[in-house]
């Protein structure tokens, strides 16, 4: 029945070594619900999110699904319960078919065998269900888009009966028109009297498809209630402990003369024909949709990328195009893809932050342990990166904290053009103001900055100008206060 709970939790205490990440959680699940799970990186939702799937065991507390205690031994146990997981980083497995991959972990078969032909009608109702219709079961799922793996791992979740479905940011790679698909199926699974608990660190999405919130601050429940009861600034008053009237923060800068210059820039297949100045102290925003070119745009400026025509000057000088070259002359690069490229999971934070630049702390080839570690930890103290230690693998830290580790990498490397590539993607919106803040001071200090965002609220807010790509070329230039959304999305489109 809708408004009827089916999962209760309450008093989870979950600890890591020294860390508790969970002090005394509980909420409540409705059917024909959504409940949107908000905090900030490190808040403990993730935590709680991987308890409920099974990925984890709490160390105490209760759980319970309907009227029966809900205590899951791994994720097969918790499929079996009815609550299915839909991670931010998908998890299909690429070579198998469709068909396969909604099958896998609940297969009804007869003496060992699979039989195809009784499980291929609830195949068939479950993607359409997800609107998936005129996609064949034989398909490969590795060949479908982002978005359509997300559905076939809803459609997943429907074969296997799932009661309760959690949704952990399933929107960060999705196009705007792909967000708008997903959010109509959420509402249909509503309909169906499916519960779903939602992780999304932006507030709009969570205003459009959620009914009730429960906020988490360090491990520990702060606020709960009805989602239209509640403003913004409340609702990030509670995240970050403290009161945040302005969520994009400004810091007064004045771009300078052209400093960097590029003319006739062309890759394969993009960029195409780029041609623009950027000045010193200036934050250049580029703004597109998925595919428009705005990746491939950066990363054909640093190096990273082939260049088969044009030139990249700083200070009238024109730079080689190779990577090397490119880093002498200033050039810093925040990778989009965090965990493959932005950094080294393995390695320390210190390794991390130090790695592309070492010639401070060695003599004649012996590095300086000592002086390393002091000149790192005061970077960390500057962009304020909460972590145990210098020497604590980064892979530990939390998105937020990864991310700061990336600019301070960038910084350490003393950079003076700064290419970032969705450089908050995935994190709370009290980091967010926090690198907001950053991004103003450094280009107060002369730094040129070009800043690449899906996120039209904070290119408008924190850049001076900004630029929108379509089909990999850069089709219009404007000072960001003479842009709108509507006029941004309008270039955008074509």
């Amino acid at each position: 029945m809708k408004g009827q709970s089916i999962l209760e939790v309450s008093r989870i205490c979950k600890a890591f070594g020294p860390t508790e990440a969970l002090r005394g959680v509980g909420l409540s699940v409705r059917a024909g619900e959504v409940l949107a799970l908000i905090g900030e990186n490190g808040a403990g939702k993730s935590t709680l999110l991987k308890i409920l799937s099974g990925a984890h065991r709490a160390d105490s507390g209760e759980m319970s699904i309907g009227d029966r205690p809900f205590r899951p031994s791994g994720p097969s146990d918790t499929r079996r319960s009815g609550v299915a997981m839909i991670y931010q980083e998908l998890n299909l497995a690429p070579e198998l078919s469709v068909e396969d991959n909604l099958l896998l972990g609940h297969v009804g078969s007869g003496g060992g065998l699979l039989i195809r032909k009784q499980q291929r009608p609830k195949v068939i109702e479950a993607l359409e269900a997800v609107g998936l219709e005129g996609l064949s079961p034989t398909a490969i799922v590795g060949e479908q888009s982002v978005a359509t793996q997300q559905m076939i791992e809803i459609a997943r979740a429907l074969v296997a009966e799932a009661r309760i479905i959690l949704f952990d940011e399933p929107t960060s790679s999705l196009p705007q028109k792909d967000v708008a698909r997903l959010f109509s199926i959420i509402n249909e699974l509503k309909e169906r009297g499916i519960g779903m608990v939602y992780i999304s660190h932006f507030l709009e999405e969570v205003r459009e498809v959620a009914d009730r919130y429960t906020v988490l601050r360090d491990g520990e429940n702060v606020g709960e209630g009805i989602m239209e009861d509640i403003d913004d600034d409340t609702i990030v008053s509670l995240m970050v402990g403290r009161d945040v009237r302005n969520l994009f923060p400004t810091v007064a800068h004045c771009p300078g003369e052209p400093w960097v210059s590029i003319q006739d820039l062309n890759g394969s297949p993009s960029p195409k024909n780029i041609n623009i100045e950027l000045r010193r102290g200036e934050i250049f925003g580029v703004a597109g949709l998925v595919g428009a070119g705005r990746t491939e745009l950066i990363r054909t400026i640093f190096g990273l990328d082939y260049a088969s025509s044009g030139s990249v000057s700083v200070n009238q000088k024109p730079i080689a195009h190779t990577i090397g070259e490119r880093i002498q002359a200033g050039f810093g690069f925040i990778s989009e893809d965090r965990k493959s490229e932005g950094l080294a999971q393995d390695l320390s934070v210190i390794d991390n932050l130090t790695l592309s630049r070492l010639t401070d702390y060695t003599t004649l080839g012996v590095l300086n342990l000592k002086q390393r570690k002091l000149a790192a930890e005061k970077l960390l103290e500057r962009v304020q990166v909460k972590c145990n230690a210098s020497d604590q693998a980064v892979s530990e830290l939390s998105g937020g904290n990864q991310q700061k580790v990336a600019i301070a990498r960038i910084l350490h490397q003393q950079a003076d053009i700064l290419l970032m590539d969705e450089p908050t993607k995935g994190i709370d919106l009290g980091t967010k103001a926090e690198i907001y803040q950053m991004l103003g001071e450094l280009a107060a200090t002369g730094k040129t900055i070009v800043f690449v965002s899906s996120y039209l609220p904070e290119l408008l807010a924190v850049c001076d100008r900004i630029g929108v790509m379509a089909r990999g070329e850069l089709r219009e230039v404007r000072n960001a206060s003479d842009w709108t959304e509507e006029e941004v999305m309008g270039v955008a489109i074509g």
